[in-house]
């Protein structure tokens, strides 16, 4: 027998940042470059930086229970948990030892990679397990450490980045909240932004030798991804729109993965929409990668800009390449 499926509500949101802020001046006194020309260019004045002995994994934590405690819930009440990162603290994975810090001990945990996109693609996966019956309740985490993968002297790269987690609670619900979704990839254009490996030659024995492997520092085209992110960002949220019966003018707040304020204003003018309905973080965090749609999320929810029954479109682009787009109804369908 085939089972009924079942809609989505987005009862929850999180996120946590490191204390340490590292602003454009204090950068030119590292890297040639300056206030002037880093905003100018970005729109971005400051990010948070990870310090030596703090770990991911904690500012995971800390956005996870402050969603599950707005989303009135548990960790023993998750089914389900989701950690879209690059960077995590474990290459093998860190979402179960999230999951076990918080926890959810009766929840299956998992990492996803997508990069910038993560969240956004892990919100899709979490959606489907809910929507086919399988889990009643899953927490999306997003959690990335970019800058202890920069080399600082680039200045190409070291100015855009910055740490942060956030996350997202979805419950099963009678009522759909989950409006529309189109997710896409395009591994053609995977070096234009990447964070490769290399490594050298170790001969263990005279006729054998193997590879010891780490990773160099983010390497990005940003002129490349400026005009990928510009092209098919917009194509992307009118896609998801036009699957939610929506236009463009019906959204109450557009919640976009914070790359840049050129891309932001760039795809406001393509869907001719007013650069206000646009969240922005950028400023104070940089581009925190997988987090920076729910960081974003959450300050908007914070400060009254999205609101219990608001239209969101959450959009995310990046390395992969991949991007992708959401339209949901914010908040807790009334009983």
């Amino acid at each position: 027998m085939t089972q009924a499926l079942t809609g989505i509500q987005f009862t929850g949101v999180g996120k946590s940042l490191p204390q340490r802020v590292l602003t454009n001046d204090q950068l030119a006194t590292v890297v040639e470059t300056s206030d002037e020309w880093i905003h100018s260019r970005t729109g971005i004045r400051e990010r948070r930086v990870l310090g030596p002995t703090e770990n991911l994994l904690d500012l995971a934590l800390a956005a996870s229970e402050q969603a599950l405690c707005q989303a009135g819930l548990t960790a023993l009440d998750l089914d389900l948990v989701i950690l879209a990162t690059s960077t995590p603290e474990d290459l093998f994975g860190s979402a179960s030892r999230v999951a076990a810090r918080l926890g959810a001990v009766r929840a299956v945990a998992f990492d996803l990679t997508a990069a910038c996109t993560g969240f956004v693609f892990a919100v899709g996966t979490a959606a489907q397990f809910l929507r086919t019956g399988c889990y009643r309740t899953a927490l999306v985490v997003a959690a990335d450490g970019l800058t202890r993968w920069l080399d600082w002297q680039d200045r190409n790269t070291c100015v855009l980045f910055g740490d942060g987690a956030g996350a997202m609670v979805l419950e099963a619900c009678p009522v759909d909240q989950l409006l529309g979704l189109e997710l896409r990839s395009d591994g053609r254009g995977a070096d234009m932004l990447t964070l490769p490996t290399t490594g050298e030659t170790v001969a263990l024995m005279a006729d054998l030798a193997v590879r010891n492997q780490q990773y160099a520092p983010i390497y990005m085209n940003g002129r490349d991804v400026y005009r990928f992110a510009v092209r098919e960002v917009p194509v992307v949220i009118e896609k998801a729109l036009h699957r939610a019966q929506l236009r463009s003018d019906q959204v109450d707040c557009y919640v976009l993965h914070q790359a840049n304020q050129r891309i932001l204003d760039a795809v406001a003018e393509r869907l001719q929409v007013p650069p206000d309905r646009f969240a922005t973080t950028l400023d104070r965090y940089a581009n925190t990668s997988a987090a920076s749609v729910p960081i974003t999320l959450c300050e908007g929810w914070e400060s009254g800009q999205i609101r219990s029954g608001s239209v969101l479109v959450m959009a995310g682009f990046g390395a992969g390449l991949t991007w992708g787009a959401l339209v949901c109804r914010w908040g807790r369908v009334s009983p």
